[in-house]
This record gives structure tokens, sequence and C-alpha cells, in this order.
């Protein structure tokens, strides 16, 4: 199969490994195949990409949305960062508990969030591309977020012995209310 999915700690959330064609030139994979994720159970629409860089020391997030919850295939195409997902979903058994992975250019892993999990991430390299499409658009007036070192979710954030690089957006996030 093209790609490996494994589920991972809270129902809904899995890694995903292309396979990648390496050689002495470079590499190539399928970062995307509608047909190799419908073959794997992953039926998702995707409407959406988007891309940021950022460099080291910086956290983007939780963020989500309210009315238009987005599911996300997030990847990093150069660097390393910590990718976390946290369950706001109203019904679920693992709401308020929170999944972390390593996400790197060199790995090529990805990692599916579906709507009702708040999202961010920690740049853990001196610079990293990352990019996710979504299975819904985004409506800024519908954004919503937690802040990222809420003690009631208890995040492990990586200690990079620097200071964490924060939007004032982020910075000002409430606190998750269970």
């Amino acid at each position: 199969m093209p790609i490996t999915v494994t589920a991972c700690s809270i129902a809904g959330l899995y890694e995903i490994q292309p396979k990648v064609f390496a050689d002495g030139r470079g590499y190539f994979f399928e970062c995307y195949s509608e047909r190799d994720f419908r073959e794997a159970g992953l039926g998702m629409a995707f409407v959406q990409d988007n891309q940021s860089r950022s460099v080291k020391g910086v956290l983007r997030g939780l963020h989500f949305q309210k009315r238009h919850p987005q599911g996300k295939l997030v990847r990093v195409i150069e660097g390393e960062v910590f990718d976390v997902a946290v369950d706001i979903r109203p019904d679920s058994p693992a709401r308020g508990k929170w999944h972390g992975i390593v996400l790197s250019g060199e790995k090529q892993n990805q990692f599916y969030i579906p709507p009702g999990f708040a999202h961010g991430f920690l740049v853990l390299s001196d610079t990293a591309v990352f990019a996710y499409k979504c299975t819904e658009f985004y409506y800024p007036e519908d954004e919503g977020g937690i802040i990222w070192n809420d003690p009631a979710i208890g995040i492990r954030w990586p200690d990079m012995g620097i200071a964490y690089l924060l939007s004032d957006k982020d910075k000002a996030l409430p606190g998750f209310s269970a």
C-alpha cells in the first residue's frame, strides 16, 4: 500500500506515512492521493490548502473553528515541529485530552486531525515550512482558541531552553472549559 495509517491514542487521530522513493538525486512521494486515503478507510474531502513558514520557537495555536469545524491533514515540508491536537468534541470520552506528534520534512509523516479538535504546533528546527489540507473553508469570524499552556489540558511541550514566540492573539486566548 502506498500509505501506512496508524491510529493514535485518541479516536479519529491518525499518523500517515506515505511511501517515499529516495535515492542520491533526492526523493519523490505522493503527499495526498484520494484513492489511497479512501482505500485506507479515510474518506474525508478537502477544500483548502494552507502553508506557513516559521522560525525556531514559534508556537501557533491552539486554534479551531466554532460553527465550521475543520478536519486537517498536516505535514512539514522542511524542518521539524511538535504538532498537537486537543479533543474538544462535546460528547467525546477523550474531551480535554491531547495527543502530540513530531512531524518532519525528513520523515515526511503526516497527521490527520478530524473536526472537533483544537490544533497547534511548536517549531523545533531553525525554520519549518508547514502545510495542511482542510475539510472546511476558513472563516475568520468563526475562530476559537485555547491558551497553549492551559493546566487543565497539561500539554507537555518540548523544553527548548528558549522562550516560545507567540502572536499577541495566541497569548490572549482563553483557557479550556471542560
